[in-house]
């Protein structure tokens, strides 16, 4: 699995990867301890006949170990030398594609059931991807992402703290997430520069049902202004909107947990939807 680095990270030549330099293109960085890869594997438990999905396998750390248990991978790299590597794989399906351009119900639907995503997301577009798959969570079993730990931490995050924002409601609302994995910067070859983290996420089975443009547009305008009471930002929104509700606003957007945030958004989607 490749991983995207963060800037100026000078790519050189992989252990054991058959003389594939890494690409500063694409900031790869490999995992490479046997420890990590181990625990990670462990963490996602594969098992013959599931269908399960690879984002950027790069010299294939985690899809040999994970194909052996599995018996079959579909595959996800936007290297097409790395592709053309594992296209020489018959237990590999290899999609040669950018990965925001990926239709994963498509996927789905082909191969006959929900998806188990994995993948060792680039540092610089993971919040893109992460809000690419979620139309599809419905078809989703779980996944696991390897990410910068500071990004684990934003979407794990509890009300309350520092980490809370934007990124832990529109993501707490869709799915349980938790941290399984901490992967320090020497896993990798390169090491990149930051610390980084495998995230469980499991899709929520009935969802709060809501708009998630009017869920994102709500949070968004909450944490505009994170030092000031909601009443000055979100307090806006809602009266420009003409919502009437009895959500407090005498607080600031990190203290309201994620539920009343939905419940908030269902109401205004509601409202939306009736045309008000």
């Amino acid at each position: 699995m490749s991983r995207d680095a963060p800037r100026g990270g000078r790519p050189r030549a992989v252990a054991g990867g058959g003389g594939h330099i890494a690409r500063k293109r694409f900031g790869q960085h490999f995992l490479s301890d046997p420890g990590i890869i181990d625990a990670i594997v462990r963490a996602i438990a594969p098992r013959p006949g599931e269908a399960l999905v690879e984002i950027g396998p790069g010299l294939g750390a985690l899809t040999n170990p994970v194909v052996a248990l599995s018996n079959r991978l579909t595959v996800i790299e936007l290297d097409r030398d790395l592709a053309a590597r594992l296209r020489k794989r018959a237990e590999l399906d290899v999609v040669e594609s950018d990965v925001l351009k990926v239709d994963f119900g498509a996927l789905a639907t082909r191969l006959g059931q929900r998806l188990r995503v994995i993948g060792n997301l680039p540092y610089n577009i993971s919040s893109p991807i992460l809000f690419h798959l979620l139309p599809w969570a419905d078809q989703v079993t779980d996944q696991h992402f390897m990410l910068q730990k500071e990004v684990v931490d934003r979407m794990v995050a509890s009300p309350s703290t520092g980490d809370y924002g934007r990124l832990s409601v529109m993501l707490q609302w869709r799915y349980d997430m938790e941290n399984v994995v901490d992967v320090p910067p020497e896993a990798f070859d390169p090491p990149p520069r930051v610390d980084s983290a495998v995230v469980r996420m499991v899709p929520w089975r009935t969802p709060a049902a809501l708009n998630p443009a009017v869920l994102e547009a709500l949070v968004a305008s909450a944490f505009s202004q994170r030092r000031k009471l909601l009443r000055h930002t979100l307090g806006v929104w809602l009266s420009q909107r003409g919502l009437e509700t009895h959500f407090d606003l005498q607080r600031r957007a990190e203290e309201v947990p994620v539920d009343e945030y939905v419940a908030l958004a269902a109401l205004a989607s509601q409202q939306s939807a009736s045309g008000g």
